[in-house]
Order: C-alpha cells, then sequence, then structure tokens
C-alpha cells in the first residue's frame, strides 16, 4: 500500500531547530505567516541531514539551558559554513556566539517580560522597523562580546548585544523573542530574514490545496476511503481535501450521539450533503448513547463509553455502506505531530479526533492536514468552499456536552446546557467576539441555586460560561469579555432557557484549570 504523505517538497522551507523552546511552534508559524513553509525538527539532526532538505534557512530556537551547563544542547559548527541563512533566538543567538568565539556570560541584569531595545535601522535585520522598540525578553545569560565578523546592532539597557549580524555569512541572532505577540515589531525581523534567504512567499492556502490534492491521488489510487466527520473543523476540511481530490471513493460517516451543540447536525449535512455530492452518511445514535450513559457521573468513565460505543457505531456504518474501505481520513494537525516526537505516536493520537479508533481496524491513514495548524487549516477550508458556521466553528471535544455536565447525563439537562450554549455562542458573535475567543461555552453543574423569578421563589440551575483565549490550547487565559455582553448573556439564559436561575463566569485561566471541566 503506497506510503503516507510526506511533507511538501515543493516550496522553499525554513526549519526551525528545536532547544527546547517554549515558543518553538510559534516560530513556525510565524515564518509561516510570511508565506513561506516552516518545519519544526530536533535540535541533534545531522547538519548533512538538514542541509539534504535544502533548506532556504535555518533558525535555532531559544531554549531553558544555559550555554556554560554541562549536557547543554549543542550545535555543529560546520552549519555556521554551509552558506545557509541562519537566525539564532534568545539560547540561539548565545549557542551562535558561543560556537564562533564570542562570549557568553551571566552578568547579573536578568531580563523578563516587556524591554526596552534600541535597533539600528540602517542594519539588515531592522531595516524596516523603528529605532526604539519594546521586546520580550527572557534569558539570564547574555552575549557580552560578539563574535568576529558580526556587527552589533542592537541593545537593550541591560543588554549591550542584544542582537548582531554578519551579512557576508548571512548569520543573525536576536536575545529576545521576536515570535511572541508581547514584541510589537518582532514579525519584521522574520521578514527581514525571510528576505535574505531569498525564499518564496509561495506557502499559500491554493498551493496547500494543490499540493495535497496531489499526495492523497498518489497514496489512495483507485480505493475507497472512510471518513468519519465530527462535525468539527479539522474533520470537515480534511474531508473536503479529500473529496477535491478522489470524489465519489470518499464516504463520510457523520454520527449524531445525541452530544452535539445546536444545529451541529443540520450544518454537517449542508455543507458534505446533496449541495457537495459528497457521499455522507448520517447515523442517528442519541438513543443508543444516551442509554449506555445512564446513571454515569465519573468524567473518565463517561469518555470510555462514548469512546468505545463511537468506535461500534461507525464500525457498523463502515460495513453497511463502505465495506471495501482501505482508507481513514484523520484530521492530525500539525501540533499533534510535533508533541508527538514521532510519526506513529502522531497516528496513535490523532486516533482520537473520531472516537478512539484502535490500530487494529485495518485501514491506512490519510492525513492531510498533518502539516498544517489550526489558523491554516481555517485559511484552506476557506479557499475550499466550506461554510464559514463550520470553517470558524470552535474546538468541540470528542464526547461533546456530556463533559459540559457534570453528574448525570439526560436528554432534560442536555436541552439545557445545549440552549444555554447556543446563547453563548450567538452573543458573542452578535458582539463581534466569535473569532477572537479561542472557545466558549456553558456548562451545567450537578448543583442547584434559590432564586426568585416572576416574584416567586425559584429552585433551579445554574450555568457556568467559560470563554477563553489561546493560540494552541496548551495554555489559556479566561477572556475579558466586557460587562455588557455577560449581562445580555445571562438575561438571556435565565429568560430563555426553562429552569436556569443563575448564571456565573469562570476566571480561571490553563493552568491551573483546564479548558474544559471534566
Amino acid at each position: 500500500m503506497p506510503a503516507a504523505p510526506t511533507p511538501p517538497h515543493d516550496v522553499d522551507t525554513v526549519l526551525v531547530l528545536d532547544f527546547g523552546a517554549q515558543y518553538a511552534q510559534v516560530i513556525a508559524r510565524r515564518i509561516r505567516e510570511a508565506r513561506v513553509y516552516s518545519e519544526i525538527v530536533a535540535h541533534d539532526t545531522p547538519v548533512a541531514a538538514l542541509l539534504a532538505r535544502r533548506p532556504a534557512g535555518i533558525v535555532l530556537s531559544g531554549g531553558p539551558r544555559s550555554v556554560h551547563v554541562e549536557g547543554a544542547p549543542r550545535v555543529d559548527p560546520a552549519l555556521f559554513e554551509a552558506g545557509v541563512p541562519v537566525l539564532g533566538i534568545c539560547y540561539g543567538q548565545q549557542l551562535m556566539a558561543a560556537t564562533l568565539g564570542g562570549e557568553v556570560a551571566r552578568t547579573g541584569d536578568a531580563e523578563f517580560g516587556p524591554t526596552p531595545f534600541t535597533a539600528e535601522v540602517d542594519s539588515d535585520l531592522f531595516a524596516q522597523a523603528p529605532a526604539e522598540q519594546t521586546v520580550w525578553m527572557s534569558h539570564n545569560d547574555t552575549v557580552v562580546r560578539a563574535p568576529a565578523g558580526f556587527r552589533v546592532v542592537g541593545s537593550t539597557p541591560g543588554t549591550p548585544v542584544a542582537a548582531f549580524e554578519d551579512t557576508a555569512r548571512r548569520l543573525y541572532g536576536v536575545q529576545y523573542h521576536p515570535e511572541v505577540s508581547h514584541t510589537p515589531h518582532g514579525q519584521e525581523v522574520f521578514t527581514a530574514f525571510l528576505h535574505a534567504t531569498g525564499a518564496r512567499p509561495a506557502w499559500t492556502p491554493h498551493n496547500v490545496i494543490e499540493s495535497a490534492v496531489g499526495a492523497i491521488r498518489e497514496q489512495v489510487g483507485e480505493a475507497t476511503v472512510l471518513c468519519g466527520l465530527s462535525g468539527g473543523v479539522d474533520s470537515a476540511v480534511a474531508a473536503a481535501l479529500v473529496h477535491e481530490a478522489v470524489g465519489e471513493q470518499l464516504t463520510c460517516v457523520f454520527v449524531d450521539h445525541g452530544l452535539l451543540r445546536a444545529d451541529e447536525r443540520a450544518q454537517v449535512e449542508e455543507a458534505f450533503g446533496a449541495s457537495s455530492k459528497a457521499r455522507l452518511v448520517t447515523v442517528d445514535a442519541a438513543d443508543r448513547f444516551l442509554a449506555k450513559l445512564a446513571g454515569v457521573t465519573d468524567p473518565e468513565r463517561k469518555r470510555k463509553i462514548i469512546g468505545t460505543e463511537f468506535i461500534r457505531v461507525f464500525e457498523d456504518a463502515g460495513r453497511e455502506h463502505a465495506p471495501d474501505a482501505a482508507f481513514l481520513v484523520q484530521g492530525t494537525l500539525y501540533p499533534d505531530v510535533i508533541e508527538s516526537g514521532s510519526a506513529t505516536a502522531a497516528l496513535i493520537k490523532s486516533h482520537h479526533n473520531v472516537g478512539g479508533l484502535p490500530d487494529d481496524l485495518g485501514f491506512a491513514l490519510v492525513e492531510p492536514l498533518r502539516w498544517l495548524f489550526k489558523d491554516e487549516v481555517r485559511r484552506v477550508g476557506e479557499e475550499l468552499g466550506l461554510p464559514g458556521e463550520i470553517v470558524w466553528r470552535q474546538p468541540f471535544p470528542g464526547p461533546g456536552l456530556a463533559v459540559r455536565i457534570i453528574g448525570d447525563v439526560t436528554a432534560e439537562r442536555l436541552a439545557l446546557v445545549r440552549a444555554a450554549d447556543a446563547i453563548v455562542l450567538a452573543e458573542l458573535a452578535h458582539a463581534g467576539l466569535d473569532r477572537d475567543i479561542w472557545q466558549a461555552f456553558a456548562v451545567l453543574p450537578a448543583i442547584r441555586s434559590v432564586g426568585v423569578q416572576g416574584d416567586e421563589r425559584s429552585y433551579g440551575h445554574p450555568i457556568i460560561v467559560r470563554a477563553v483565549t489561546s493560540e494552541d490550547a496548551m495554555t489559556a487565559d479566561f477572556a475579558r469579555i466586557d460587562f455588557d455582553v455577560l449581562a445580555r448573556m445571562a438575561n438571556r439564559i435565565v429568560n430563555e432557557v426553562p429552569g436556569i436561575n443563575r448564571v456565573a463566569y469562570d476566571v480561571t485561566s490553563k493552568p491551573p484549570g483546564t479548558i474544559e471541566w471534566e
């Protein structure tokens, strides 16, 4: 059977060597935002293997170690003699300096957080940036002497060598973090570096689709393909890409387990039904799932029951509607691949995208999104013509509303949380905040509260509203929603959802909390 698609080779590539950086993924995303493909690789990848990829440029990420500590990650000096442009960030800059004969020391002037920075605007790195700006620092060690051939082009009050460059060898370094949003002019650094690499800005949604469609056709051939549609953006875009490539060879199975958000089933059926010419099979299994969940309150048991039942429903539908399917579509994203550390682990993790499918189902995986970040997936979805309510749908857990109900999952309690959730999303959209917030939803706790409704005492259910901002869901902060918006949400929920008499707002960040309640 043909191998799974490999990374794209028809575009210029910038490799990001990861030295254990907190922001390695963000570096890769910033480069891709400039329409140049980037990929994260291990810092100990041999130089010969790096050069075999013919990279347009290489970025050395930050990291938590000191270059003076025994066992700290190193870099082969041959990298700097290969003629490939290199940008070092934080630890990467220090490593470049130490390797090439400069000096790195702990001066006692550590810098953390926003820091005033002075740039030499006649330099390559800062030609398009203001001379005085604010940057985000996070370091103890610092470069105190640049290597021979380097010019110092940036400084802060505590770090005289905060940026340097050797334009002849196209080697550059900055002590601060240009990739984070707290460095307002950070993108100019990446733009300048990419200009030095000569990389073509060809990483566009159109080219991504063209490359993915070709890879899918090569992998699948004439075989039948099965896709488990969850209703989320990842599975939807993956299905649309595969359909673009192989048409009627694709069968999509949408399992309605009764734990979906309001109107979710109708939106999926409209997007992938007759109008799209895709073969869509909808399985109505709500009663089956509710029966299995009856009386179950432990969140881990809920997840296992839902995952197991999903497998059985999906297998039954596959045997009935696509018995000869050889391939299974998965919505694995690039962060899954990065976090897993290996392709094998990535496949195991990606199985969770369709409800915990085991390895022994007998399918080869088609993963057309495995080199994309979430924001890129959305842009590809728009390019493919998917409706906005699917492309911009917020992340949704596989067990659905079952993990947003604390305690028993019943039809009545599902109706309450679904109605409240729809109001939360509608009010955010009305306020123009729906695309600024990573995830927002309603939670139904297993308690009741006293209230006053219609001049009478009520003893109803509270709803907890959860809304967070995030870039990757690894960390998250509670969204600072205007009180007037929250007031409209609360007023509508208590007036329109029978049995709800109180609304609270969760102001916990992740960590220490999680995004979901269960």
